[in-house]
């Protein structure tokens, strides 16, 4: 139970497992019940005790969104004070500083206009309980921005995402923008996706460091190995919209390729070198997008990972040539 900062009246906000009414046995169908019980799961194998999950969920914040489809006409339109068709426009005062497809990657105000309004949604996630790390700018026009919050255990995690959304969309609803997370929703720059970083301990120590490639142990090369092999499978559930498949697409950093490799932001599998503290070695798959559902999705890349360790699903040698280019 969380207070809610948005309602009037004092209320809260409910995070919960659904239970049928007269059993009292937890609902199948219910994706929070799913990711318990693939935590369980995990536990049961010997494997780990825990799975920390760290998401980057990306998305836009527009002023104004106009769409619709009908007998005699299909569009759709969205803006955006920052958005670089504006430079042109007769409207007074046109303060120009606009930002050019691919040019929002942490760039300073008065050009990132947006700055206030992330401080605010990050204000009211910690105001939340929610262990907020960094805000930013991300690479695209048009307003696109970028919360991060600090790994937490797979269901708490995903209890934060739902609520990271929810304040996102408010706090802009509050500002007269809407924020949307839709994963490509400009043509020709940047779309929105949600990295999701992984990495599993046992006994208050993580079991993905050691010393193979990019730092990593068999455990985490084997991980690794199970959601490469698991991934087509895996995009229905970490990708799960028309608009998903728009975004993977080359030229724009999304991954196209079932490939690891550390560093390369276009390998489906990256193994971030932040640091050299064991603490800190993780896998991140950078396909999944934020309209997945997180029980789900973290869920589905959890049991790919415990199959691959499973099974010692080696993934084969890594790509560290320009996936890019």
């Amino acid at each position: 139970a969380v207070a809610d900062p948005f309602a009037a009246l004092p209320s809260l906000a409910l995070f919960c497992s659904i239970q049928d009414p007269i059993t009292r046995e937890d609902y199948s169908r219910d994706p929070r019940h799913v990711a318990r019980k693939a935590t369980n799961y995990l536990r049961s194998t010997g494997i780990a005790d825990t799975c920390f999950i760290g998401p980057e969920a990306e998305f836009f914040v527009f002023d104004d969104v106009r769409f619709d489809q009908n007998a005699h006409e299909g569009y759709y339109h969205v803006d955006s004070a920052e958005g670089e068709w504006r430079r042109g426009r007769d409207v007074r005062p046109n303060l120009c500083g606009k930002l050019r497809h691919k040019h929002g990657y942490f760039p300073c105000p008065p050009s990132d206009g947006l700055m206030d309004l992330r401080n605010e949604m990050m204000q009211t996630m910690i105001q939340c309980g929610i262990d907020v790390e960094a805000q930013h700018h991300e690479v695209a026009t048009g307003g696109q921005c970028e919360i991060d919050m600090r790994y937490q255990d797979l269901v708490r995690m995903a209890d934060q995402v739902c609520h990271y959304k929810y304040v996102v969309r408010n706090v802009a609803r509050r500002h007269g923008k809407t924020a949307t997370f839709m994963p490509k929703p400009l043509h020709g720059d940047n779309g929105s996706g949600m990295h999701t970083h992984l990495s599993l301990w046992r006994d208050g120590q993580p079991l993905f460091a050691g010393t193979g490639y990019a730092g990593l142990s068999d455990t985490g090369l084997y991980a690794i190995g199970g959601i490469l092999r698991h991934a087509p499978a895996l995009l229905a559930l970490t990708n799960p919209t028309t608009n998903s498949y728009k975004r993977l697409v080359p030229g724009f950093e999304a991954p196209v390729n079932l490939a690891y490799s550390q560093r390369n932001r276009s390998a489906a599998c990256r193994i971030p070198m932040v640091s050299a503290n064991p603490r800190t070695k993780r896998v991140e798959f950078r396909c999944p997008d934020a309209m997945a559902n997180p029980y789900l999705a973290f869920s589905a890349i959890l049991m790919a990972a415990i199959d691959g360790i499973q099974n010692k699903i080696h993934p084969g040698e890594p790509l560290d040539r320009d996936i890019y280019d």
